[in-house]
């Protein structure tokens, strides 16, 4: 479980891109840490976030949301937040390319933070 600092920008209107993997059977989870361009926390008290994957697809094709992830911020404050799937959650992914992002939201004002490609690979051993 490594930790991405990333820098949010809100003026720029482009998501920071982040590629993960996912063990199928395994918990997942991706921690990100958040700041703004003066490299300060970026302050997310009061905020939301919301977080789906969808299997990737070729251009002009429809794909829906296979998972959502379960979106903490750490500390608002401190500019921390992480997604998260149980391993419940990603027994049941098959294997492939996936694409996902992070909205986060202050009322009205909606960003898409983070987004990127999930690549799902599947386990060998199962747990006990």
């Amino acid at each position: 479980m490594t930790t991405r600092k990333i820098t949010f920008d809100p003026d720029s209107g482009t998501p920071y891109a982040v590629n993960l993997t996912i063990n199928t059977g395994a918990t997942f989870k991706a921690n990100f840490d958040v700041v703004n361009t003066s490299n300060s926390p970026f302050n997310f008290e009061g905020w939301s976030g919301s977080s789906q994957m969808a299997k990737s697809v070729s251009i002009g094709s429809t794909s829906y949301a296979v998972a959502t992830f379960n979106v903490g911020f750490t500390s608002a404050v401190g500019g921390k937040f992480s997604i998260s799937l149980g391993s419940s959650d990603t027994r049941s992914l098959v294997e492939g390319r996936y694409v996902y992002d992070i909205l986060v939201s202050s009322g009205s004002t909606v960003y898409r933070i983070v987004d990127g490609n999930i690549i799902i690979k599947p386990g060998i051993s199962s747990a006990p």
